[in-house]
């Protein structure tokens, strides 16, 4: 033997008191070693992806909700100002009771289209507004909408 000591051997310098292994240095290459590190990466981009996805359904959800809100606003209005012009006194203008009536097939036609009428207003010369809300991807859609008669001299 050269008079070498094995650092791995008891005793030997820079061993623990019970023969362990000092602390990794810059040397020590498996200190550096980068194995699972794509796993970890891979874990990462997954997530990203399932967040964007998952916000982009959301938004998907809410826009599609509130079309929905102003379909039933729209059809809600013109079935409301239809029995404004219809109802009771027809051809002389909106009636005076038609009001609650026009406002009823208003609400109908809102459930119809899975909307709840939040507010139906009579404005003058037989115009009515609607206003509906559906429950969308982030909250309530609101939607609100005008109909009724020309005004005169509208070409």
């Amino acid at each position: 033997m050269s008079g070498r000591r094995d650092p791995r051997e008891p005793g030997a310098r820079g061993a623990g008191a019970l023969g362990t292994r000092s602390a990794p240095t810059l040397r020590d290459r498996s200190w550096f070693d980068d194995r699972g590190s794509g796993t970890v990466l891979t874990l990462g981009l997954v997530a990203v992806v399932l967040v964007l996805f998952t916000a982009i359904a959301l938004l998907g959800r809410a826009q599609s909700a509130r079309g929905a809100a102003q379909a039933a606003a729209d059809l809600g209005a013109l079935a409301a100002a239809q029995q404004l012009l219809d109802g009771p006194g027809a051809g002389s203008g909106p009636a005076s009771g038609a009001g609650g009536e026009a406002c009823a097939i208003a609400r109908e036609v809102a459930a119809a289209n899975a909307a709840h009428l939040t507010g139906c207003v009579l404005l003058p010369e037989g115009v009515v507004r609607v206003t509906t809300e559906r429950r969308g991807g982030l909250g309530n859609a609101r939607a609100s909408a005008r109909a009724g008669p020309a005004p005169p001299g509208a070409g």
